[in-house]
């Protein structure tokens, strides 16, 4: 068996931050200290939550926003209840195959107002996330309270960070597959400067069309968003490109509670959403992995990410055949999320050689998760996105919203299982996660980065709970990333430039297609943690690959 690898001086130590009152973690530092802020004034951890939500909108506009989507595991501490939100959007009910097929496509596009055919459904997870708080958590908090921030930064400007400014620059470029954001006018008219250069690191962006719907939003509530006059503009700007959203289609819409999906994880519960989330994916890789003795294999060996890789194929061959709409298709979660087939898929797994490539795969997109845990136990898991980098790149005229490009990873074709049909949700590569202990919230954690997204929740549990790393040396071990994700075309096992080429040549010896990227590469994701002791100390961290921080009271 191999022994642990020790990684280069050069990992950066960053800080873990403890707490005792409350903790926040999000991919940006704004975002972190409005939740933190919230928490200050005697918010629940879900209020901090939307707060920081709302900043990440304003700040971080190329992976989320009011025009996507969002999923959360939200932990109830005085009712001891762990629940799911899922805030995604449902197609138009003009959507088909049909019409596509009729303007010449083989695929929903991922650009433009064509790629815009699911309801947005961010802000109506805010708006019942928000309803528990107030209800259930006894939040002193307004509304209009957990959007003040992110309206002064739409308002007054904030200065772009390294991320937004980098993918900023790619895709106005016009260059590579499914950029060329310049084509459009109003995503310009926001993110790029009067010469048509785009905003860089440290200018400020100011957006006063977003600042006004935020504004309208912390009046009137959600209903602005889905009856009132957000949803009029979103509709009349689809009408005037040919698009398909309606104003009945925005009216239609809601987010749904729903019953979180477990598997035991070592002396924990793994958690995660249940479809039409793909949580199911990475709780079937914990599954796998609770019958293999990770610890003697050694973290970081060739061992250990053969094991992980081959999990994740298995894994990633049940979820592309089942994953879709549970209200449309029928999915055995009983069966995939079972001990005994987590036996069975384990005994699959040859550490001595790959079991093959994985069959192509579509690129996922981007995403931010945040996590948060406040002094009562309350607890919050959440992602939110607008899939592609800048969504569709459509901005509703009038609005400052980008809208989300989520519903092209739909099929057209009609015998697939997340085929396109009026009314459905898509398939979708949010996966936030809880591990707990007892019942109450041991681990929450997360990451954006599409199919890297179940990759990285293992890495996080499998280094925290079976080798005892903290939460921020966690985050900072270099990955792996098996399949396409956000930014990446190659359908190949990724592994950061820090894994030693030792351990990259004995993995290309057991048939894994091994390709070396960059350290502390964006395409891993941006991942985040919070481990909560069991004499109630908080541990944070965010990833230094984004401008995350955890934060502490």
């Amino acid at each position: 068996m191999n022994t642990t690898v020790r990684y280069s001086a050069t990992v950066p130590v960053g800080i873990n931050p403890l707490g005792r009152k409350g903790m926040v973690s999000t991919p940006h530092y704004l975002a972190s200290q409005a939740g933190l802020d919230a928490l200050r004034r005697g918010g629940t951890a879900v209020d901090a939550a939307i707060a920081a939500s709302a900043v990440l909108s304003v700040v971080y506009p190329h992976m989320c926003g009011l025009g996507g989507d969002s999923f959360w595991l939200i932990y109830d501490a005085a009712h001891g209840e762990l629940k799911a939100l899922n805030a995604s959007g449902r197609a138009a009910a003009s959507a088909c195959p049909e019409f596509y097929e009729a303007r010449g496509f083989k695929a929903v596009p991922a650009r433009g107002y064509l790629a815009v055919n699911t309801v947005p459904g961010a802000v109506s997870g805010w708006d019942e996330a928000f309803r528990l708080s107030r209800e259930s958590m006894g939040s002193p908090l307004s509304w209009a309270e957990l959007l003040d921030a992110a309206r002064g930064y739409a308002e007054d400007g904030f200065a772009v960070g390294h991320s937004l400014a980098h993918w900023l620059a790619v895709d106005t470029s016009g260059q590579g597959a499914g950029r060329g954001l310049h084509q459009f006018p109003a995503f310009l008219e926001v993110f790029c400067k009067e010469n048509g250069r785009p905003y860089a690191e440290g200018e400020i962006l100011r957006q006063p069309d977003l600042a006004q719907s935020l504004a309208r939003l912390a009046q009137n509530g959600a209903d602005e968003f889905y009856h009132g006059g957000i949803a009029r503009a979103i509709a009349d700007s689809m009408m005037l490109h040919s698009g398909l959203l309606t104003v009945g289609d925005l009216a239609d819409h809601h987010a749904d509670w729903a019953e979180p999906l477990r598997v035991p994880y070592r002396d924990l519960t793994a958690c995660s959403a249940p479809p039409n989330s793909q949580g199911m994916a990475a709780l079937e890789i914990l599954n796998i992995c609770n019958n293999i003795d990770l610890a003697a294999l050694g973290e970081g060996s060739a061992d250990y990410y053969q094991a992980l890789a081959e999990a994740t194929r298995l894994a990633f061959q049940d979820r592309d055949r089942w994953l879709s709409d549970p209200d449309h298709t029928d999915i055995p979660l009983d069966r995939l999320l079972s001990p005994e087939y987590g036996r069975e898929q384990a005994a699959r797994i040859s550490l001595e050689k790959s079991a093959g490539p994985l069959p192509p795969l579509s690129p996922g997109g981007d995403t931010v998760w945040l996590g948060v845990v406040d002094a009562a136990g309350n607890a919050v898991s959440m992602l939110q996105s607008i899939y592609h980098e800048f969504g569709s790149g459509m901005v509703a005229v009038g609005t400052g919203i980008l809208l989300q490009n989520r519903g092209c990873a739909f099929s057209l074709d009609p015998a697939h299982v997340n085929r396109l049909e009026p009314g459905k949700r898509t398939m979708h590569t949010l996966t936030p996660a809880m591990l707990l202990k007892d019942g109450k919230p041991r681990l929450v954690c997360g990451s954006m980065g599409g199919e890297g997204q179940p990759q990285t929740l293992a890495a996080l549990t499998t280094r925290i709970v079976d080798f005892g790393l903290a939460p921020q040396d966690a985050v900072n071990a270099p990955r792996w990333l098996l399949g396409r994700s956000w930014g990446a075309p190659d359908n190949d096992l990724k592994l950061e430039g820090r894994i030693p080429e030792s351990v990259a040549e004995d993995l290309r010896r057991r048939g894994q297609p091994v390709l070396m990227v960059e350290d502390y590469t964006e395409i891993m994701g941006h991942a985040g943690a919070i481990l909560c002791d069991e004499d109630g100390l908080l541990q944070g961290a965010a990833d230094p690959r984004g401008d995350g921080q955890a934060v502490a009271l």
